[in-house]
């Protein structure tokens, strides 16, 4: 499988918005875990901007404001990070999830500037607005149901004021994005994997736009049990063994092989966790294995052996 005419290997860098970054950035998602352990986390995120990270993903619902914490003293100027951000949920320790949606224009605004607070600076290099319209996890109820044109009002006022760069989308569905080009969109977080590509004609609209497609959930949900997951995929882990490269490699050079625009955002708490991830860029896939990578999307899963 690994011995046919060779792909074109992904270019290396790709834009959001102002930026041309490198492909493979870091999630602060999981900073939260070693809560109690700060000089690690902060060696993790230094670590990670040693071996090249230019992009950074995290919001102040993440550990309740750790994640954002930790980046504020971790990160210097002279990185040049761009750190992008997301409004639309607030930590809810008690909850049945550990986030509610928070999606009013007001709340909207309050999430901002937590942000700037606790990023400790005076703006957001790029805000997404998390709708979650689509894919797994929270919907919005009641008071929450908010129209998406009032929510782009107050965030293009924010950033008329100075206070957000740039405007990104999450949890989106198509007509949100289409409705939402005016706004000057520079990317798309949603729900996206091998295994799971319910948005594409969304990615490609993305592509034609320019617009930077971030997936979250790129190997699967670990915490939704109905989202595939791409590394118990036996043809994922039998072009890993191929290649001596791990599952989640392959599903993650997958999506950088499968669209020019993709950027990615994998989170961890272990520093060769990290160092694995960000070794996706140089992971080629051959034209064969991309072939048959490609055909899992129209496979029903019972039929994967």
């Amino acid at each position: 499988m690994t011995t046919g005419t060779p792909a074109p290997a992904p270019a290396p860098t790709a834009r959001l918005g102002s930026r041309t970054l490198h492909r493979v950035g870091y999630g602060a998602a999981q900073l939260d875990r070693l809560l109690h352990r700060r000089e690690e986390a902060l060696a993790l995120v230094r670590r990670a901007v040693g071996l090249g990270v230019d992009h950074v993903d995290t919001a102040d619902f993440y550990g309740h404001g750790y994640a954002n914490d930790v980046l504020r003293e971790a990160l210097r100027p002279e990185d040049d990070v761009l750190v992008v951000t997301k409004v639309g949920a607030v930590p809810d320790p008690g909850g049945p999830l550990p986030l509610r949606l928070a999606q009013r224009p007001a709340e909207l605004r309050a999430a901002v500037e937590d942000n700037l607070r606790g990023l400790g600076v005076e703006r957001l290099d790029v805000v997404n607005l998390r709708r979650l319209d689509v894919g797994p996890g929270l919907r919005a109820e009641g008071e929450q149901v908010v129209d998406l044109d009032d929510q782009l009002a107050e965030l293009l006022a924010l950033r008329e004021k100075g206070l957000i760069g740039e405007i990104g989308l999450s949890g989106v569905d198509l007509e949100g994005l289409r409705r939402a080009l005016p706004a000057g969109i520079v990317c798309v977080q949603n729900a996206y994997s091998l295994l799971s590509r319910e948005d594409e004609e969304m990615l490609r609209l993305c592509e034609a736009e320019n617009i930077a497609w971030v997936p979250f959930f790129p190997l699967g949900g670990a915490f939704f049990p109905d989202v595939p997951k791409v590394t118990e995929e036996p043809l994922v882990r039998r072009v890993a063994e191929s290649l001596d490269v791990t599952p989640s490699q392959v599903g993650l050079a997958w999506l950088l092989h499968h669209a020019p625009n993709v950027l990615l955002i994998p989170g961890t708490a272990d520093a060769a966790h990290l160092e694995a991830n960000l070794a996706t860029a140089h992971v080629t896939l051959d034209a064969e294995t991309l072939a048959a990578l490609d055909a899992l999307a129209s496979t029903p899963a019972d039929a994967r052996k």
